[in-house]
């Protein structure tokens, strides 16, 4: 039986890779709009399912890896962004974990025209190099299109019998859901017919399968709630002065976010007719690249999408500040949001694993995030950190140019969750990623190319500064030396790492 151990450090326990902040009149709440880090009452936890006490000061407990803990694990959409590090993850506690991927997000970089700046290798190999720098661990890989091929989805199930799904396969880009007819279109059909067949498949199968669903923040919409957003459900007085416990309203911006909400109604009615386990995770918008297993060998290393469509706000920004690129921010840059790092996603995940719900209680919702930003305060904290620049441009998003975002994560928290913040992380990221891999970056790719709707695309095109104004392709020879003593911030050790790095 796997054992690791707790150590209290002054206010802190650290367990399992989390460090968790433990003051005598603590309050499990993070305050988003200061950026406070979240604490909880140091009485009890969960971990690995089982619930321990940590009142001595050297504390073993049986986490995820324990014995009677170990699952085996199917993940839908293994070999993505957030699927592959998330199988890997679980590889390490120990899970035999199953790959189920149709590689479509390989051939959508061929449709786009643009890879990954991190160079990627085969699904096969990265499953091989997983093997070997694992000291063994097996991840088996299985190619398979979850929305179109139900009878082969069913066999799996039915052969491998999992306690638990991971469900990543879904198009995940709200710009490439938004880019034209055929692609809302594809993005509806993969998206509910992928769930749909999950649910379906886990029904007919008559295996007991906890399925955990990455979801997105988005269904709630942004400034709609007018106060802190709940993790999931909201109670309300129907007409008569009854009491109900609903979901809280949905407000898609997108048809990406409009296929997540319709997923959460799938999951209501498969709960309350089947009785299936299900956990919904609403997660804010991840940044960063690598984690402690991707950096194993160059071979296993995560995407980093930098394009308009797949390029999330923050990896953008980091991508444009390493190459002297001005950073550029949609409208005013008042759209808040929220954030977690792809290191704390997968360990999120884990928690969700470890902690499913009974069969017959409602469908568990958590919000996995870290911390909440405006873009534009992003912007500024990037710019600040690296010497770059910023540039409001026109939005081709349909949405508010102000919101307030305030959001609960309790739930996460009161299980140990201590995220990673933009304020220690973002460095590294800069170097060893954006820096590193520079030479790979189509500069023609960054600026945006999909827009919600024609008045969307025209004021774009409007207000569009000419290529040449904003591309500094020519102006990195001079600025690379500006950008090193940014980033080195005197320190020569750290410039002479990152001129290694940029070549």
């Amino acid at each position: 039986m796997a054992l690791k151990t707790a150590f209290l450090m002054g206010e802190h326990v650290v367990i399992g890779g989390f460090s968790l902040a433990s003051p005598s009149n603590g309050s499990p709440r993070l305050n988003f709009r200061t950026g406070h880090r979240a604490v909880i009452r140091p009485s009890r936890l969960r971990i690995g399912g089982v619930r321990r006490t940590h009142g001595q000061r050297n504390l073993t407990v049986m986490e995820a890896t324990s014995t009677s803990s170990l699952k085996k694990i199917v993940v839908l959409g293994g070999d993505g962004f957030c699927g592959w590090p998330t199988a890997l993850y679980l590889s390490e506690l120990g899970h035999d974990v199953i790959i189920v991927d149709n590689l479509s997000r390989r051939m959508i970089d061929v449709e786009l025209a643009c890879d990954s700046l991190t160079p990627i290798v085969s699904i096969e190999e990265r499953c091989r190099v997983w093997r070997e720098c694992s000291r063994g661990r097996l991840l088996r890989f299985e190619m398979l299109d979850v929305a179109q091929e139900y009878d082969r989805l069913l066999a799996l199930l039915v052969r491998e019998k999992p306690d638990t799904i991971v469900h990543f396969a879904e198009q995940r880009a709200a710009p490439y859901s938004m880019k034209s007819s055929k692609h809302k279109r594809y993005t509806v059909d993969n998206n509910i017919n992928g769930t749909h067949n999950v649910l379906a498949a886990v029904v007919e199968s008559g295996v007991d399968i906890h399925v955990v669903h990455l979801g997105t923040m988005g269904v709630y919409g942004y400034g709609t709630s007018g106060g802190e957003i709940p993790e999931g459900y909201i109670d309300v007085i129907l007409p008569g002065g009854r009491q109900s416990k609903i979901l809280h309203p949905a407000y898609p911006g997108s048809v990406y976010h409009a296929t997540k909400c319709l997923d959460a109604l799938l999951f209501q009615f498969y709960q309350r007719n089947d009785q299936l386990r299900v956990t919904d995770l609403h997660q804010g918008i991840v940044w960063g690249t690598n984690t402690p297993q991707t950096i194993l060998d160059e071979r296993l290393i995560n995407r980093f999408d930098y394009d308009s469509d797949y390029g999330t706000v923050l990896n953008r920004f980091l991508l444009q500040a390493a190459i002297g690129y001005p950073l550029t921010v949609y409208g005013t840059g008042g759209q808040t949001r929220a954030f977690i790092h792809i290191q704390d996603t997968a360990k999120c995940i884990g928690l969700a694993i470890a902690n499913p719900p009974e069969a017959g209680q409602p469908v568990e919702i958590f919000n996995q995030v870290a911390e909440t930003h405006r873009v534009r305060d992003l912007a500024k904290l990037v710019a600040d950190m690296t010497g770059g620049t910023v540039k409001n441009i026109a939005n081709p998003r349909q949405e508010a140019a102000e919101n307030e975002l305030e959001v609960s994560n309790r739930k996460f928290v009161g299980l140990g969750y201590d995220p990673i913040t933009l304020s220690t992380g973002l460095l590294d990221e800069v170097v060893n990623v954006a820096g590193k891999y520079r030479e790979r970056i189509d500069r023609a790719k960054i600026l945006p190319s999909s827009f919600w709707n024609k008045s969307r695309q025209q004021e774009c095109a409007d207000n569009a500064a000419p290529r040449s104004s904003i591309d500094a392709s020519s102006m990195l020879p001079a600025l690379d030396e500006e950008l090193l003593n940014a980033l080195a911030k005197g320190d020569e050790a750290k410039k002479a790492r990152l001129i290694q790095a940029m070549q």
